[in-house]
């Protein structure tokens, strides 16, 4: 499968590409991350994200309309493809798998 190793930025964007669904764009995407996960990330470092992930075939994009809001500028909106999509359940299975080998210890000492 074409990209099926990410590093977990790329995981997170992934996920959060999915989450946000229609509405998914750069700046959507870094106030998502900020929000559920509370981690602060550059604007700049979300869209090379999303453009490695297309680039790998994780994700497609649109231009959306021009808005008066944005000075007539288009949002890239992206969307998570079948092949991200599998990625995503390739590494939940994969971390699942090790969580659950950890042996039941108590570190309450």
């Amino acid at each position: 499968m074409k990209g099926d190793n990410i590093g977990e930025l790329e995981e997170i964007v992934l996920l959060l590409v999915g989450v946000l669904y229609e509405d998914a764009y750069g700046v959507s995407v870094l106030k998502e991350m900020k929000e559920q996960i509370g981690r602060e990330v550059n604007i700049s470092a979300i869209h090379a994200v999303l453009n490695r992930l297309e680039e790998k075939g994780l994700l497609t994009s649109d231009m959306g309309g021009a808005s008066q809001v944005r000075g007539g500028r288009r949002k890239r909106y992206y969307t998570l493809t079948s092949t991200g999509r599998a990625v995503l359940d390739q590494v939940k299975s994969m971390r699942d798998k090790l969580y659950n080998q950890l042996p039941a210890l108590n570190f309450s000492a």
